[in-house]
């Protein structure tokens, strides 16, 4: 479904990626843990052609096809989609017409709204006025309409309170879900989600988990033993953990 060779990235001449290597297969779904600068978003930002990241190294295939050089509209009729953690406000564009236009067939935008409560908010511009909870369930919202092929989600969690944390875990298992599983009863669908709590796996079955220390994914592994491992001794011992052979 998605696979990264050799990726390096630059923002304003200033090198944030280093040599990023990432393969996911139809239906995994992957984590991505790493501190604060590590180059989680400016790599999912690069995998959608956000046009202030540079590649400068690289490539980036999506089905088998090189999608490196695509613009972002391109990307996305393709099959991919994003939840980015601090979206734009678009004023006098509607949530609802924002669905609409997101949808991949015609879709039921009240049906939709629904399964993240935000069926009162529907007329509200997007994100204007929303609190960080209510952006969140319409960046889901809007994936939803879309059904990408792969969804990629920059802390669905974070700014969401408890009560609302198992609406957003169904949300995300509604997109990886929708378009139906294959004959063995797994997903078709792929996703790459960045967690810094890791609350999100408490709703979603993770496959993989990955750290990215510095711009390079430095170590690979189960889920909730990474995470175990950063919660205990932090990134930078966890991080150099296939260094030290000690990954478990």
């Amino acid at each position: 479904m998605l696979k990264i060779d050799g990726l390096s990235v630059a923002i304003d001449s200033q090198q944030i990626l280093h040599n990023v290597n990432l393969h996911i297969k139809p239906g995994e779904l992957h984590v991505l843990l790493g501190p604060n600068g590590s180059g989680k978003s400016t790599l999912i930002g690069s995998i959608m052609g956000f046009t202030r990241y540079m590649v400068t190294a690289g490539r980036i295939y999506f089905k088998e096809q090189d999608i490196t050089d695509l613009p972002i509209d391109e990307r996305a009729r393709l099959g991919i989609g994003i939840m980015l953690q601090r979206p734009p406000t678009v004023r006098g564009l509607s949530i609802r017409q924002m669905v609409s236009i997101c949808g991949k067939h015609q879709v039921d935008v009240e049906k939709l709204a629904a399964r993240v409560n935000m069926q009162e908010l529907l007329d509200r511009g997007v994100n204007e006025g929303l609190s960080g909870g209510e952006i969140k369930r319409s960046e889901l919202l809007q994936l939803m309409a879309q059904q990408p092929e792969l969804v990629m989600m920059d802390e669905p969690e974070s700014g969401v309170d408890l009560d609302n944390i198992a609406l957003v875990g169904e949300a995300v298992n509604y997109i990886l879900q929708s378009g139906g599983t294959k004959a063995d009863g797994n997903r078709q669908k792929a996703g790459l989600i960045i967690t810094h709590t890791g609350h999100i796996l408490n709703y979603v079955q993770a496959d993989t988990a990955h750290i990215i220390y510095q711009g390079t994914i430095t170590c690979h592994g189960k889920p909730r033993t990474l995470l175990d491992c950063v919660r205990e001794q932090g990134y930078e011992r966890c991080a150099h953990c296939l260094v030290k052979g000690e990954q478990q």
